[in-house]
């Protein structure tokens, strides 16, 4: 007995002392909401009651919910380096890329109950109409260079149309056609001025939040070390495929990998075999995978602002 009272009190002991350590992480304090800010160029006033509050709220929620706001940036220090010259090159600011966190929380395979998917969450039809092979075998939601491409093609759709990245934004959440009748119902053109649902008022504001965290974690009580940073795996080389690959499994061991490394690098083949009978081209990726086996204290650094 006194044995398992013994175990029990160390338990205790370690569990306060885990606590502790994470509190001694964390400070407790939520930012003011700033009078204005800039948003893909676009300057934002917050000095109005309704529109402080709202981004006041999300300030709250990203400061306190831990989980989703730590992962987002040491999944970002992996992530943006590879969507920003996407960003660039198709000529969309750089603070769309907040768009993504507010979508997936930067969670490459994240699928959402309503059916959307991938870092950008375009639903089926959106995703094909955006150019995107959506089917069981295939689906480029989970491509991450082609779905950001896609997301690019209706950014910059949306911004032809709307000339208001706030309005993109919203439009984004909600479906132009929604965006459209409200324009038209309210003779509006700035999001931010409308009544829209719950889900897109605040959609707008968590983007404002996401980017005030991102510039400065410290800000919102987080502190990271370049240890706490998910690295870049690279990749060792494309491999451009033609013709049907009927066993992935094997197809990996072609290539020095195990089937779990070809998945992860390929998120997008959603089989065990890839059907292509009208042989377009693809292109598979093969991960590194010496450089899986990374020594934290290396990791690169994407963003200084996000270390002690």
């Amino acid at each position: 007995m006194k044995t398992r009272i013994s175990v029990i009190a160390l338990l205790v002991f370690l569990l306060q002392s885990l606590f502790f350590s994470v509190s001694a992480q964390v400070d407790y304090h939520v930012p003011q909401v700033p009078s204005e800010m800039t948003f893909a160029g676009q300057t934002i006033k917050l000095d109005r009651a309704d529109l402080r509050e709202r981004m006041d709220r999300e300030l709250i929620a990203f400061t306190y919910s831990h989980t989703n706001s730590t992962l987002m940036i040491k999944r970002a220090n992996r992530l943006f380096p590879q969507i920003e010259p996407i960003l660039k090159r198709m000529g969309v600011p750089d603070d769309l890329k907040y768009l993504m966190v507010i979508e997936s929380n930067l969670d490459p395979q994240a699928a959402s109950s309503a059916g959307a998917a991938g870092l950008w969450q375009f639903i089926q039809s959106t995703g094909r109409s955006y150019g995107l092979e959506v089917n069981a075998n295939i689906d480029e939601r989970y491509h991450t260079v082609k779905a950001t491409e896609a997301a690019c093609k209706f950014l910059k759709e949306a911004y032809d149309k709307y000339g208001n990245w706030m309005t993109v934004a919203a439009s984004y959440n909600g479906g132009q056609q929604g965006m459209d009748r409200r324009i038209l119902d309210q003779q509006q053109t700035d999001a931010m001025n409308m009544w829209l649902v719950s889900e897109t008022s605040r959609y707008m504001f968590r983007l404002l939040a996401a980017k005030m965290m991102f510039e400065n974690p410290q800000q919102f009580g987080f502190n990271f070390r370049r240890e706490d940073l998910y690295p870049y795996i690279p990749v060792k080389e494309q491999v451009k495929i033609t013709d049907p690959v009927p066993d992935l499994v094997s197809f990996a061991g072609q290539y020095g990998i195990s089937y779990a490394d070809l998945k992860r690098a390929n998120l997008w083949l959603r089989e065990s075999k890839l059907n292509n009978s009208s042989h377009r081209t693809y292109y598979i990726d093969i991960p590194d995978v010496e450089a899986e086996h990374y020594d934290p204290s290396k990791t690169r650094i994407h963003n200084q602002a996000w270390v002690k």
